[in-house]
């Protein structure tokens, strides 16, 4: 494919962009190359500036659920805009955003609506601290929840793909209040509370993990989390910026039956605009200003234009939409995994409803963040680029997940195989 125009691009905006981008794993240095531009999407498809055609896996990172450009989001920003941008001051849109999160998500009573998901995680990281009085947070090898001080400890996502284990700039001691433990490690968890009985304040979980791929919990991992939290009084936060309304209509804690005391989501609730939430048990939330002593403000949240995408996606899910999400995203990962037989190629796949990862060369089961680490991320870059070029875009990162939606039809599954057919023959 000719991708001359994005080549040009990407040099003109290294002049006054920092690398030419505006989030690291934008870059391509997971894969090498040169970023895709892109201009407009429509359904399960992108078009590039030169006009080549993608099927769209990454999904704007998730939150294009419906598909791009859908007809019901579209209308209702251009009824909103048409209106106000935004007023710094309450609208009855809020208002309907979060009644519909509180009527879905189990863990939910009450919401405050924020402009991004690390927005949600580092006020949820606030709240937990403010409420219990204590300074220790625990967090999971792998887990992404923001690029806030107190969680970038060996976090996921742009920071595997980057090789940068921590980053400069967090202060040691706001470092040493971060447990970073093994996902699906239970027994560590039971260790760290036994260790530091009644000193966390909280521990913070992707409850699927997105970003080191896609990774679902063990059996029995988040009911561990819960039952230990519970007893020692500390809070159980659910990042579920990539999960809500992704894998369930109430997020992971409705599919896999677990209460957290604090909710982060982000993404779909936005419809594609930029949003966050956070949301929570009663006692625990009422402890935000201006009802309690916990501050947190934000210019623009609640911002009409997001809240308005947001409504109209929500109101476009039921529990029929994840069901037949769930089914094409298996049939799509059995597929891959003969095609890979078929190759002679070693590659686990992991899926859960809308998420699904490859793993060349990786142990299987893939359940914890040493498989990823040890996956042959030579071969993906490989695999990525020959997607690339037959028009399938992935996530530009081994470490990323492939996200799938209500546009994602048969005919798009068919044509996305078709592909890695030729892709993995090539490699």
């Amino acid at each position: 494919m000719n991708r001359t125009e994005s080549q040009q691009l990407i040099d003109r905006a290294q002049r006054t962009l920092v690398g030419g981008v505006n989030s690291p794993v934008r870059a391509f240095k997971g894969v090498g190359g040169h970023p895709v531009f892109f201009r407009s999407g429509q359904g399960a498809w992108l078009e590039d500036v030169d006009g080549n055609r993608y099927i769209d896996y990454v999904s704007s990172w998730g939150p294009m659920i419906l598909g791009h450009s859908d007809p019901r989001v579209v209308a209702a920003v251009r009824s909103q805009a048409q209106q106000a941008l935004g007023f710094g001051a309450p609208t009855e849109l809020e208002i309907e955003l979060a009644e519909l999160i509180v009527e879905r998500v189990p863990g939910i009573d009450k919401a405050r609506l924020v402009n991004s998901g690390t927005e949600a995680t580092m006020t949820a990281i606030r709240l937990a601290r403010g409420f219990t009085g204590r300074d220790l947070i625990v967090k999971f090898e792998g887990c992404y929840h923001g690029h806030s001080d107190a969680l970038l400890a060996k976090a996921g996502s742009g920071l595997l793909t980057l090789g940068i284990p921590n980053s400069p700039g967090v202060p040691e001691a706001v470092a040493a209040r971060t447990l970073t433990l093994p996902f699906n490690d239970a027994a560590a968890v039971r260790e760290a509370y036994a260790a530091y009985p009644q000193q966390i304040a909280g521990l913070i979980v992707e409850p699927v993990a997105g970003n080191m791929g896609c990774i679902a919990p063990q059996p029995g991992f988040l009911e561990t989390l819960r039952e230990v939290t519970e007893t020692d009084g500390s809070l159980l936060i659910f990042d579920e910026v990539i999960t809500g309304f992704r894998v369930a209509l109430g997020g992971a804690q409705a599919r896999y039956g677990i209460t957290p005391d604090l909710t982060t989501l982000g993404k779909i609730i936005g419809g594609g605009l930029p949003v966050g939430a956070l949301g929570g048990r009663t006692d625990i939330m009422d402890r935000l200003a201006p009802l309690g002593d916990i501050y947190q403000a934000g210019t623009l949240s609640g911002n009409p234009l997001a809240a308005a995408a947001g409504i109209a996606t929500l109101r476009a899910l039921d529990e029929g939409f994840f069901a037949d999400l769930e089914r094409r995203t298996a049939l799509l990962a059995s597929e891959l995994q003969a095609l890979a037989s078929k190759h002679g190629r070693s590659m686990a796949i992991n899926h859960v409803c809308g998420m699904l990862s490859l793993f060349f060369d990786a142990p299987q089961p893939v359940t914890a963040f040493e498989h990823v680490a040890n996956a042959n991320s030579d071969a993906f870059a490989r695999f990525f680029h020959a997607m690339l070029d037959r028009g399938v875009y992935l996530a530009p990162s081994a470490f990323e997940t492939a996200f799938l939606g209500a546009q994602h039809t048969q005919d798009v599954l068919d044509a996305t195989l078709t592909a890695a057919d030729g892709a993995l023959r090539q490699l």
